[in-house]
C-alpha cells in the first residue's frame, strides 16, 4: 500500500520527543515499558500530548495501538501517564461486534452506565447525552437495530457515538475509519474535528499517513517514539526512514512510504481486532 505525503522541509533543529515549547500537554507519558511474553514491544521514555487531533502513526507492528491502549489503559505496562482529564476510549470494533445481539442504543448508553457503576440508573441528563450523541452520528434512525443487522461502517458509527456519550475531555480512536465506507468516514471525520473545534483532545491510531498530515499533532513510533510535534516536524523523510526504514521513497518534496497494508500490529493480542 503506497501512501503520499507532502513534507515541507523543517526549520526546527529538534523535534523529537519531550519538547518543551508549544502547547501545554493534556496527556504526559513517563518511562512507559509494554512486554509481551518476555520481549519488550513499547518503550516511551518521555511524550508530552497537546490538545487537538493527535496521529499516532507508524508501520504495522510500530506500537502505536499498544501506546493508544496503555493511555487508555486497556493493558497492562510500567510507567506513568497522566491524563488531564475524563478519557474515552472506542476500541476497532467493526468486525467483532458484528453478532452481537445488543441494539444501537444500548451500545450507547453503555458509555453513560459506566460513569453510574453496576447499580446506577441513568438519569434524564445521560438519556440527553445519549440522543445527543446518537443524532450527532446520524444513527438516530438505528436505535433498536441489533449491531448484527448493520454494515461495519454504521456499527463504527455506533461505538463512536458510546465515546462521545461520554462527554470526555479526552476522545481516543484506535483506526476509526479504516475500512468503512465514504459516509461513514466523512461523518466520522467531522466528528473528529467538531471534538477539536470543542476544545478537547482527540487521539487517533492511524495506519495512513495522509491522516496524519491532517492533524494537529503527530507521534510517529516504531516501538519507540522516533518524532513527536506538528505534522511538518514529525514526519520529515529523515523521520520517515528511521520508523519505516527502506520502505520509503523520496520524490521531490513527497515522501512515499511503502506499508504492507496487512493490520497484524497487537492483534493476536486483543480480542476486538481482526
Amino acid at each position: 500500500m503506497g501512501m503520499i505525503l507532502n513534507t515541507p522541509p523543517s526549520n526546527t533543529p529538534d523535534s523529537g520527543a519531550g519538547r518543551v515549547s508549544g502547547p501545554a500537554p493534556v496527556i504526559t507519558v513517563d518511562n512507559i515499558r509494554v512486554s509481551r511474553g518476555g520481549r519488550e514491544v513499547l518503550r516511551v521514555d518521555h511524550l508530552e500530548i497537546p490538545c487537538g487531533v493527535t496521529a499516532l502513526v507508524g508501520p504495522n507492528g510500530s506500537g502505536k495501538s499498544t501506546l493508544l491502549h496503555a493511555i487508555a489503559h486497556v493493558l497492562p505496562f510500567t510507567g506513568d501517564i497522566d491524563a488531564g482529564g475524563d478519557v474515552a476510549y472506542v476500541l476497532q470494533t467493526q468486525h467483532a461486534s458484528e453478532h452481537l445481539l445488543v441494539t444501537a442504543r444500548e451500545v450507547v448508553a453503555l458509555g453513560r452506565a459506566a460513569q453510574r457503576g453496576p447499580f446506577g440508573r441513568l438519569r434524564a441528563e445521560d438519556r440527553a447525552a445519549i440522543d445527543r450523541a446518537m443524532e450527532r452520528l446520524d444513527i438516530a434512525d438505528l436505535a433498536k437495530r441489533h449491531l448484527a443487522e448493520m454494515s461495519g461502517g454504521q456499527r463504527q458509527r455506533v461505538f463512536v457515538a458510546q465515546g462521545l456519550a461520554q462527554e470526555a475531555d479526552i476522545l481516543l480512536l484506535d483506526e476509526p475509519v479504516a475500512g468503512l465506507d465514504i459516509v461513514s468516514i466523512g461523518q466520522i471525520r467531522q466528528i473528529i474535528e467538531e471534538e477539536r473545534a470543542a476544545g478537547r483532545a482527540v487521539v487517533v491510531a492511524t495506519h495512513d499517513l495522509d491522516e496524519a498530515a491532517r492533524a494537529d499533532h503527530v507521534v510517529l513510533v516504531k516501538g519507540r517514539v522516533v518524532s513527536s510535534g506538528p505534522p511538518a516536524e514529525a514526519l520529515t523523510p529523515e523521520h520517515l526512514v528511521a520508523a519505516y526504514g527502506g520502505r520509503v521513497l523520496q520524490l521531490g518534496d513527497e515522501v512515499v512510504a511503502i506499508d504492507d497494508g496487512v493490520h497484524h500490529e497487537d492483534h493476536e493480542h486483543h480480542h476486538h481486532d481482526h
